[in-house]
């Protein structure tokens, strides 16, 4: 038995079913995939997009069943950690959360791997695209582009300083996974980023069917509120014939 721990935004819920392709296809099976993950995702205060609400990563139930499961071998992914600066979080209060997560990483035994922020986009992009993008994916974000850029430069050196003093792989983010957006990947470098940033070489053709996109897409995390109803979902959301399981928080 093998784990993977994934925390994220939408990055992440992006990339997730490649994700969950390197991981099968270099560690074999069983395996379980744990993630707190979605489009706005925060680690630390509740976020809605339209008419969906998450709690926070560091108050999702995640943490209590990863407490309550088996030590087996673990690997652990903490990404999008920028997110939160377009919430208007202080810089030194996103380390924190950075921090606390990492310890709670290490607590349960896993090998943590960081993703450092994209400034090369940040500081190539014109004052109309950033206003564009702002007002896409965060429009209550008053912040100007010189302020993102100054937090955003923070940020990553405390994410160096962290995955330094703590022993941990903080990984690059390359110029030519991005295109027009400045935040996501784009989808064809998916399988081929998310395998390096794992450190997920493949040793053999994934076990059983391929979880479809769509399907790891779609699938309900334990808590979440629509439309200002709050749902429950037991998980694993999802399992396949060949014993791999998807928790989601």
């Amino acid at each position: 038995m093998r784990r993977l721990v994934v925390l994220g935004a939408s990055n992440l819920t992006r990339g997730f079913a490649a994700v969950v392709h390197a991981a099968r296809a270099a560690w074999g099976e069983p395996l379980d995939v744990f993630g707190a993950l979605g489009h706005g995702r925060s680690y630390g205060i509740d976020s809605r997009i339209f008419f969906r609400e998450l709690p926070g990563i560091l108050e999702s139930g995640l943490w209590a069943q990863l407490d309550a499961s088996p030590r087996v071998p673990s690997r652990a992914l903490v990404t999008d950690v920028g997110n939160d600066i377009l919430y208007h979080v202080p810089v030194e209060t996103i380390l924190g959360w950075m921090s606390e997560c990492v310890r709670r990483l290490e607590v349960l035994g896993c090998e943590v791997i960081l993703t450092d922020l994209p400034l090369f986009t940040l500081r190539e992009l014109s004052p109309s695209r950033f206003l564009f993008f702002r007002s896409l994916f965060v429009p209550s974000c008053r912040l100007t582009q010189r302020q993102v850029e100054e937090r955003a430069v923070e940020v990553s050196a405390g994410l160096v300083r962290l995955a330094r003093d703590r022993g941990h792989t903080l990984v690059p983010l390359q110029p030519e996974w991005y295109g027009f957006d400045p935040i996501h990947f784009r989808p064809r470098y998916w399988t081929a980023a998310w395998r390096q940033i794992l450190g997920a070489v493949p040793t053999q053709p994934p076990p059983g069917p391929r979880l479809g996109r769509l399907r790891l897409y779609l699938a309900r995390p334990q808590r979440r509120s629509l439309f200002g109803f709050l749902q429950h979902t037991p998980q694993p959301a999802l399992r396949t014939a060949a014993q791999t399981a998807v928790w989601l928080y």
